[in-house]
């Protein structure tokens, strides 16, 4: 090595080693990787030999796979924005009957994971579902040969079904951002002449577009993750296909190979994001924030209004929870069966693990951000960031090599000294499911806790050190105590997730271990759907939590807004972006 590069090196040891940060520093880069494992075990396994296996996905599996999964994402990015964006504007700008409970209904739909809205809407759709069975009832109608019905199980369905629940995400968004836009910016338009239409295209709209930019691409990351509402409909995208050629067709380097075109998709999505938000940066050039001017629309304006307000939130919430209670409610002897209840406690034991994990995880990876100037930590430490930007199925791939051979690794070492075989203790446990569950939504607890970390001032840091504490005593009884909001929050978060989440489950699970999730699943794969109720209404029930907790976070988050009009939150607005 070269002196001058002596002279780096030394540099860089110095800021991570000063003021006692070196065991910080290092706990977020082995942190950092962790995360970044199971993408290079992709990598590695995707470049194996395998034979014909990707001439065969080139010529027969990829193009369908990728022309609709594209279809999708574009239906669905479509419908959310139209939706989301228009929801938004009407809830923050006018007055109408029943805006005040609009604000919080609009977002109840993302409650609904969209494996479980699919089979509802199968309930009620399909051939032998309640509505076409009422049709053919009332008009005489034998068979399908008889009438034209709309087929639910089809790529137009799946958009329909997503677009559903995912239009919240777009939503809190554009909301956050409406609600955070000066009131002299919309004034100067009006007085100018523009009309109230005008000033939403030409000046809220383009002031809102990074917003937009974002939430869009947390809907499509959610509609390229899922599995369970696209198995239903019989749509196969790259998702199913990854599911299918692993446990299938037992092709794990043909699934790895899919699964790095789904990357390519995730890798595209987010640069198109990033792209999208640097090309159009907004500033507010006065600090006077006042209420936003509220028009009142009345007569069959407001009525106009309400209903576009319903209509979401009627066919995302009302008409699934419905199907969910009525099928509770007329199995519930069954639905409460022993396999319930250990379904539930599963999912309640590794959603409580994932979340205490993934809290722990993101405290060590924002503390060591906070505490050191090194450049390698700042730049490892954003790498768990993208975790949610990657698939579940994807994630399941690259855990289970990593951990399969550590498993082998162990039960050598065992094997040599003691003549025990330990057998699979990592990818054959709830241990993979816990960690996929952890590195997959570290990205929420990241946000949270770092939002924490903001609202604390480093004039407390300095003043903590200068009494004599540590850098890990400062932690323990300094910014704990403040932090607590912030990550109660995050384990919140990280906790419904978990109970939610499909795809890593499906695949990592241990033999005959079922959460609710699973449970849903298999129940419905098998036309099952009455029993599927109990366990399905369970996961929403428990993720309604984090969706009231962000309708506060955004009622509150203008700068300068009244106390009449909400309070303004302990975590700050920017928090609502950053985990919803």
């Amino acid at each position: 090595m070269t002196e001058a590069g002596n002279i780096s090196f030394r540099r860089r040891l110095a800021r991570l080693t000063e003021s006692g940060n070196l065991g910080w520093s290092v706990a977020a880069l082995v942190l950092s990787l962790i995360a970044l494992a199971p993408l290079i075990a992709i990598a590695v396994i995707a470049l194996g030999p395998s034979g014909d296996t990707w001439p065969h996905l080139i010529a027969n599996v990829l193009p369908g796979t990728v022309r609709r999964t594209l279809g999708l994402m574009i239906g669905v990015g479509l419908i959310t924005l139209v939706v989301g964006t228009g929801s938004a504007w009407l809830v923050t700008m006018y007055r109408f009957p029943g805006r005040r409970y609009f604000q919080w209904l609009l977002l109840l739909p993302l409650a609904m994971p969209t494996y479980i809205i699919a089979y509802t809407y199968l309930e009620l759709l399909d051939y032998s579902g309640s509505v076409q069975t009422i049709l053919r009832g009332l008009f005489g109608w034998h068979d399908a040969k008889n009438y034209w019905f709309p087929d639910i199980r089809s790529l137009g369905g799946a958009i329909f079904v997503m677009s559903a629940v995912l239009y919240p995400y777009v939503y809190i968004t554009a909301r956050a951002s409406f609600v955070a836009q000066s009131v002299c910016v919309l004034e100067v338009s009006r007085t100018l002449g523009r009309s109230a239409a005008e000033t939403f295209w030409r000046i809220a709209l383009p002031l809102a577009r990074p917003a937009l930019a974002a939430g869009v691409a947390l809907a499509l990351m959610e509609a390229l993750n899922d599995i369970g509402a696209v198995e239903f409909f019989g749509v196969r995208t790259l998702t199913v296909a990854i599911y299918d050629t692993w446990l299938d067709r037992n092709d794990l380097v043909g699934a790895a190979q899919i699964a790095c075109v789904m990357l390519i998709f995730v890798l595209a999505l987010l640069l198109l994001e990033r792209a999208l938000r640097a090309a159009r940066r907004f500033h507010h050039t006065t600090g006077k924030y006042r209420d936003l001017p509220e028009d009142s629309l009345d007569g069959w304006r407001g009525m106009l209004a309400s209903a576009a307000c319903v209509l979401p939130m009627l066919v995302g919430f009302v008409l699934p929870a419905a199907v969910l209670v009525d099928d509770a409610l007329a199995h519930v002897a069954a639905g409460l069966s022993p396999r319930f209840w250990q379904a539930a406690l599963n999912s309640l034991m590794l959603a409580s693990a994932a979340a205490a994990l993934a809290v722990a995880f993101a405290l060590v990876l924002a503390y060591a951000r906070r505490q050191t100037r090194s450049k390698l930590v700042q730049a490892a430490s954003t790498i768990p960031a993208i975790s949610y930007a990657v698939p579940g199925t994807v994630l399941a791939i690259g855990l289970l090599i990593p951990l399969a051979g550590l498993d082998n690794s162990i039960d050598d070492a065992m094997r040599s000294l003691f003549g025990v075989s330990t057998g699979l203790v990592l990818s054959g446990t709830a241990f993979a499911i816990v960690l996929a569950y952890t590195i997959r939504f570290l990205a929420a607890s990241l946000g949270a806790v770092e939002a924490g970390f903001s609202k604390v001032s480093r004039n407390i840091d300095v003043a903590a050190r200068t009494l004599g504490s540590t850098v890990s005593e400062m932690l323990f009884r300094v910014h704990l105590p403040m932090l607590r909001p912030a990550l109660g929050a995050a384990a919140l978060l990280v906790f419904v997730d978990s109970m939610k989440e499909l795809p890593a489950t499906l695949l990592l699970r241990p033999f005959n271990f079922d959460t609710l999730a699973t449970q849903v699943f298999t129940l419905v794969s098998l036309y099952r759907y009455e029993e599927a109720g109990l366990s399905a209404l369970t996961i929403v029930a428990v993720s309604l939590a984090p969706v009231l907790l962000l309708h506060g976070i955004i009622v509150g988050s203008r700068p300068g807004a009244s106390p009449g009009r909400g309070r303004a939150p302990q975590l700050g607005p920017e928090w609502a972006l950053r985990i919803s």
